[in-house]
């Protein structure tokens, strides 16, 4: 196997930090959508809920993930940092389990250190679209696409899937990163966490004013994105555990039992502080 890209490197060890400095952690459950031609928005995602009954999510959609993760065995009972290390170095359904790992290390980390995201404001990674604005997208985020056009700003959307490259009046769809450039406002699937093209991205969003990545598999801690360049990261904050892992279950809307938090550099303290915080906490 491969060694794995910087992001996901980073995001391995600072998962290795928390289960350090907060004793090791074990995974209760996995919790899978169902299988599904057309899935909804909430049935793209897997959930791995730890002894603590913290919650990640990751997306599954990618290259047939979702069909091999209903396929593994029970992984209820292993030690967290087990799964991230298929997050480093495994195939696609290890490295969903992986990254859904260190977002439930991750929100275990908040909790205990007491720190709480805020509310996200809209579906941009409070961008604060305007006027002006010309706003790029890493991965075709649709509804997005139409409240951009509906404010009047041009968007341009890097794709992977040829098959949807299409130009129009407002819209450009293009697999070319260079065509970014010139886009003052960017937002970004966090998939990119997943599929290996975050350093390949992160170059086309240099120059930019403001970058968000959104998605629930940005659950991660920040501070790597933040050092590339991104400005907020938009995710999901599971507010109900056993709701959520039920509506996740059946493919269902996941409602009031979860909501969007966005984070940015201002308002984040860092890993390292979060880590001492949470290490006092432990010793009171």
């Amino acid at each position: 196997m491969s060694a794995a890209a910087p992001v996901r490197q980073w995001l391995s060890e600072a998962a290795q930090r928390i289960d350090a400095a907060l004793g090791p952690a074990h995974v209760r459950r996995i919790v899978l959508p169902p299988q599904a031609d057309r899935p909804g928005k909430e049935g793209e995602f897997c959930a791995v809920q730890l002894d603590c009954g913290s919650v990640g999510l990751a997306f599954t959609l990618l290259d047939g993930t979702l069909a091999a993760l209903h396929g593994r065995g029970a992984d209820s009972g292993r030690a967290a940092m087990e799964l991230v290390r298929g997050y480093a170095a495994g195939d696609g359904a290890a490295r969903a389990l992986g990254l859904a790992t260190i977002n439930a290390l991750t929100r275990r980390l908040y909790d205990r250190s007491g720190y709480l995201p805020d509310d996200s404001v809209d579906s941009f990674g409070s961008l604060a679209l305007k006027s002006g604005d010309r706003l790029g997208m890493v991965g075709h985020f649709t509804p997005l696409i139409e409240q951009a056009r509906a404010l009047g700003v041009p968007v341009t959307v890097l794709e992977l899937k040829a098959e949807l490259v299409r130009e129009e009046e407002g819209l450009i769809v293009t697999l070319d990163p260079a065509r970014l450039a010139g886009c003052n406002k960017i937002v970004s699937t966090s998939t990119l966490l997943l599929n290996d093209t975050f350093e390949r991205v992160r170059e086309a969003w240099r120059g930019a004013q403001a970058v968000a990545i959104v998605g629930p598999s940005a659950g991660c801690p920040p501070d790597a994105l933040f050092a590339a360049g991104v400005s907020a990261v938009g995710t999901a904050w599971i507010a109900d555990a056993e709701a959520f892992l039920a509506r996740v279950a059946a493919g269902e809307k996941w409602g009031a039992s979860a909501r969007k938090v966005t984070l940015t550099p201002r308002r984040y303290p860092g890993l390292d502080a979060l880590l001492e915080k949470a290490k006092q906490t432990c010793r009171s």
